[in-house]
């Protein structure tokens, strides 16, 4: 199967990382690493990967979906209970997004993003989680990022962003706090000179 990332050859950025400058006029994304989904000339879509949902467990949200009923929160595998929400953004924060490892596949629901990451954003996933039969790794998110087409491209431009290639030891590493200064490391920027460096051309 072809891959669909691209940024190479047309500019586009999905499957890779967008990482917030202290520039970023947007208090929902400062500080934020978000997992481009998918960009084109239609616009772009993203989960912001380091952000937790406040005052919501995986297994509440289980319970709130009525696929685990509270008497049976005990039969969960383990680990469930410590997996975390994430807020994955602005838009839709009702909505379930999850991106996880390319060893889970639904032809009807998933896509494939990387070879490595994929995104799915049926109940069926969390169902599968629940049983112990989802995918090795997910990262599990109410609400996505989106923006209209040129948008992006204009933030980025304005020094809203930076961007690099996703790991994905990154993006599901349960570690949420150190995820911002990881990915800036990735591309050798040290997040104290950032500050003191932005607004100087």
């Amino acid at each position: 199967m072809a891959s669909r990332s691209h940024p190479d050859e047309e500019g586009y950025l999905d499957g890779q990382l967008l990482i917030a400058m202290p520039a970023m006029g947007d208090p929902r994304f400062s500080r934020s690493v978000i997992y481009l989904c998918a960009h084109s000339s239609e616009g772009a879509m993203g989960i912001i990967i380091n952000q937790r949902a406040p005052n919501i467990s995986f297994t509440e949200l289980l319970e709130q979906l009525n696929i685990v009923p509270s008497e049976d929160r005990i039969a969960l595998p383990m680990g469930l209970s410590a997996m975390a929400v994430h807020l994955g953004g602005p838009v839709e924060t009702g909505r379930g997004f999850v991106l996880h490892s390319a060893d889970y596949f639904k032809a009807e629901s998933t896509l494939p993003i990387d070879e490595s990451v994929c995104l799915t954003a049926t109940i069926d996933i969390l169902r599968d989680i629940a049983k112990g039969s989802g995918p090795d790794k997910a990262l599990l998110a109410l609400g996505y990022a989106g923006w209209a087409p040129g948008q992006l491209e204009d933030e980025i431009q304005s020094n809203g962003w930076l961007n690099c290639p996703a790991d994905p030891a990154l993006i599901f590493d349960p570690e949420v706090d150190g995820k911002y200064n990881r990915a800036l490391g990735s591309l050798g920027v040290d997040p104290i000179r950032l500050v003191n460096d932005s607004g100087h051309a």
